[in-house]
């Protein structure tokens, strides 16, 4: 049932607004945003407004508008609503510029950490863990090894993360300590949909008490015992510790928060970037063939006794590894890039189109729409590996209608709200598949197809379904 409002005013939106009072359209919008949107888009063109759980979002579809929505950074604001959700999501207080003047600026000052040449040394010591995870986990893989594939990426990709960024634990079971730190980890990422929802925690069975436990590990008295953390989180420590009212406890849910940023979607998009080269051999045969060819240019060896070296342009060189990357991101994420409107304001659009908005509004851009749009990408359920070369280059052209698109694949999200590790994240994903495939023969040991999950749908990279058994051993 749609039941207009009449107070709409002249250059708002259609407003699409449910029968249940308050909750609007957010059961429909949960079970399968995608559709939704589709359906809404259908009936009310490229610009509308929905109420879901006491908000009005409105929707821009048309991609071509997107610059419109990311220029005006001023007006449409997003970092004070990203703060607000992470400060109820991890226990901290909100970084209000009265009780912490600058704490935000500071704290984003610090991603500089995480690009350039700071980037290469972040890199160099993932890739050194990689290595090392991987011989301790599977160096006795003389005969076929079964495991499950989302649990394997996880395990790896986590202690690696975790390594590399706070250091290492230096008791005798250091691998125990932080397997215990990643169970806690995946029962609060479980919940994370519904705090980000905005429901209580207290109505989320444990996940409170698991939270508090995380956060206890991030305590300056247990940090300070690892090895070898990263610049990047020595630096948030020394801004911290300038703030007088910030707690122990708040201080170590700040680290908390950074760990998940770092790892929460990570996992998931490794796990499918796995799944779809093991599922197609001949991407698989194509991205191998690339890890080996640059092995031999470089002289290195495979196997898991020899440290492999990469310099950041012999990965940016990885063509079909890129492309088969990028190609599983268009597939699985599924993030909402939302903007709140801080003054009543009219936003203008090409075609002398105009968007009346109240201060409060939501906008919002869901790139999924445009990740799946088959006048963009051809066949867009279908996982092609090499969607993203051309003539044996990176493309980066794309069309929608006959007109270059500027924007054609957002899986970190744009313009102020972009993702400041998206650099790390996929350095540290290339390399996962790098040693993984140059090092193991690996298949699927089981013939069944995993799907997305969509209780993520908004937050970032889909998780899978189910999880799917593979084997792996050395290779000859």
């Amino acid at each position: 049932i749609f039941f207009p409002v009449f107070n709409r005013k002249t250059g708002e939106p259609p407003l699409i607004n449910g029968w249940i009072p308050y909750l609007g359209k957010a059961l429909i919008f949960r079970k399968d945003a995608y559709k939704f949107l589709l359906d809404q888009q259908k009936k009310f063109g490229d610009i509308f407004t929905v109420h879901i759980a006491g908000r009005y979002i409105t929707f821009i579809m048309d991609p071509f508008q997107y610059v419109y929505v990311i220029r005006n950074s001023k007006q449409l604001e997003f970092h004070e609503f990203a703060n607000k959700m992470a400060s109820k999501t991890f226990d901290y207080p909100a970084l209000s510029k009265g009780k912490f003047p600058e704490l935000k600026e500071n704290l984003h000052r610090i991603y500089q950490y995480l690009q350039g040449k700071p980037l290469d040394i972040i890199s160099d010591h993932m890739m050194k863990n990689l290595q090392d995870i991987f011989e301790w986990k599977c160096s006795q893989a003389t005969d076929w090894e079964t495991e499950k594939m989302y649990k394997f990426c996880c395990s790896v990709m986590f202690e690696a993360s975790f390594v590399t960024l706070y250091g290492r634990v230096p008791a005798a079971d250091g691998h125990k300590v932080i397997s215990e730190i990643r169970d806690k980890f995946i029962k609060f990422d479980a919940s994370f949909p519904y705090l980000a929802a905005n429901i209580p925690i207290e109505l989320l069975g444990a996940t409170k008490k698991v939270r508090k436990e995380l956060i206890h590990h991030f305590l300056l008295q247990n940090m300070t015992k690892w090895l070898g953390g990263s610049k990047v989180v020595q630096a948030r420590q020394d801004i911290f510790e300038k703030y007088e009212l910030l707690g122990d406890y708040d201080k170590a849910a700040h680290h908390f928060a950074f760990l998940w940023a770092s790892v929460g979607n990570t996992i998931p998009a490794t796990f499918w970037a796995m799944y779809y080269l093991l599922r197609h051999p001949e991407a698989l045969a194509a991205v191998r063939d690339e890890i080996d060819h640059l092995l031999q240019s470089t002289g290195q060896k495979r196997g898991p006794t020899y440290n492999i070296h990469l310099t950041r342009e012999q990965l940016d060189n990885l063509v079909y590894l890129e492309s088969a990357l990028n190609e599983s991101l268009r597939m699985c994420s599924s993030s909402m890039n939302i903007r709140i409107s801080q003054e009543d304001f009219v936003l203008k659009l090409e075609g002398n189109q105009e968007v009346v908005l109240r201060k409060g509004d939501w906008i919002a851009l869901y790139p999924q729409i445009l990740h799946m749009d088959p006048e963009v990408y051809e066949d867009p359920k279908e996982y092609k590996f090499d969607r993203y070369i051309e003539n044996g280059k990176k493309k980066t052209t794309f069309y929608k209608a006959g007109r270059k698109l500027k924007y054609f694949l957002m899986p970190f999200g744009s313009g102020i709200s972009m993702c400041p590790g998206r650099f790390l994240a996929m350095n540290e994903m290339k390399m996962f598949l790098f040693i993984l495939l140059s090092h193991f023969d690996v298949e699927l040991a089981e013939n069944k197809a995993v799907r997305l999950d969509n209780s993520r749908m908004g937050l970032g990279i889909l998780l899978p379904d189910v999880d799917i058994a593979f084997r792996y051993k050395l290779r000859s």
